[in-house]
Order: C-alpha cells, then structure tokens, then sequence
C-alpha cells in the first residue's frame, strides 16, 4: 500500500514538473520575441510573461510540497530540481524586469543598443537561447519519464489483467472439482443406501432360512418320535 501512495506521489510531482517546462520553454521563447518588440505588443507579451511567471511560480509550491511529502530516499533528487527550477524562473523574473520599461528613454535606450549590435546585445539574446534550449530539454526529459511512468503502468495493467484471469481460471477449476466432488458425494449416497438395501435383505433372507431349519429339524424329530412311540 505504501508502494502505491509513492508511486502516486511520483506521479502527481512528475504532472506537476512537466506542466512547469511547458511553461518554462514557452516564457523563453516569449522572452526572446518580446525583446525585439515596442509598443502595445511588447506590453501584451510583458503582460503574458507575468502570468506565465505567477503560474510556474505557483506550480513550484505545488512541486515542493510533493517532495516534502516523498519518502527521505528519493525526497533529497527531487527538492534538488526544484532549486534548479526556482533558479530558471529567477533568470525569467530578472529578464521580465529588463523588459519592464523603469524610465520613458528605456526603450530609446534599448533601441540603441539593439541597432549598434553591441556585444551585450549579444550575450542577452545567447542568454535567451540558452535557456530556452534548457527548457526545451528539460521538458523533453519530462516527457520522457511520463511516458515510462505510462509503460510502466501499462505493463502493470496487463500483468494484472494476466493475474486476474489465472485467478478466474483457477475459480472454474475449483467450481467443476466442486461440482465433481459433489457428483462422487450422490454416487457415494445412493450406494450407501443399496449396500444397507441389500443388508437388509440378506438379514431377512437369514432369519428365513433359519425359520425353514428349525421348522425342517422339528419336522423330523416328531417324525423320529412318532416311529419310536408306534
């Protein structure tokens, strides 16, 4: 039974993470569009990134108290994810506040930098590919250990399915002895009832014989006894 919370612990933190480098790899990816952008749009992708970023927060919390709950063994593997993940939804929350304008030549000032190709410029938009490459993978690898946890319980089904049909096999078994012992135990009972049956007749047959004797014997000592007398 234990075995069993586990594994669905397991699983709900695996839901949990796989909904999080979803999250993760898409913010990237609107991170890296949203730089090169102004005006309205760029406030709707801010605005998007800002929601992705309360939402993977949140799936984060949700994370932690599911391997806090895990037992010691494998509790230590999966608390050191989440600070893994917590440190790539920093590197978000910091490169949303660089593109949350602090002052009105914010944007001139980026502009500027973009057009002059500077080797800062450069270094962001690596930044920005490399974590989006992180995500990727590390959504991949989520997916990954989803669909083994779903071979897993696929090959678990089956065998009980397997198991459950021995077991139905077994029952039918044990219902035809069942009836067969039954069979045997009216085959035993009628034989029984013509073995006493047949006693019975052989005692009267006994007690008959006996009569015919002892009629036989009295016969014929009256017959020796009336010649002795005449």
């Amino acid at each position: 039974m234990a075995g069993s919370t586990t594994g669905t612990m397991s699983q709900v933190f695996e839901g949990y993470e796989r909904q999080y480098c979803e999250i993760s790899a898409n913010l990237s990816h609107i991170c890296a569009s949203a730089s090169v952008l102004d005006g309205e749009q760029k406030k709707q992708r801010v605005s998007e990134i800002a929601g992705g970023i309360e939402e993977a927060d949140t799936l984060l919390r949700k994370m932690d108290l599911e391997a806090r709950s895990t037992p010691a063994g494998t509790k230590a593997s999966l608390l050191a994810k989440i600070r893994e993940y917590k440190n790539d939804l920093n590197s978000l929350k910091t490169e949303l506040k660089r593109l949350q304008p602090s002052n009105p030549n914010a944007n001139a000032a980026r502009g500027e930098l973009l057009e002059s190709g500077r080797p800062d410029a450069m270094q962001v938009s690596a930044d920005q590919r490399g974590r989006l490459m992180m995500s990727t993978e590390r959504l991949n690898k989520s997916t990954d250990r989803v669909k083994e946890s779903r071979r897993t319980m696929m090959d678990t089904e089956e065998l009980g399915v397997s198991i459950l049909h021995d077991l139905h096999q077994q029952r039918q078994s044990l219902l035809h002895a069942n009836t067969t012992l039954h069979g045997v135990d009216d085959t035993i009972g009628r034989s029984k009832k013509l073995l006493t049956n047949m006693s019975r007749r052989m005692n009267r047959n006994k007690w008959i014989l006996a009569s015919i004797v002892t009629i036989l014997v009295l016969a014929v000592i009256l017959i020796l006894y009336s010649k002795l007398t005449c």
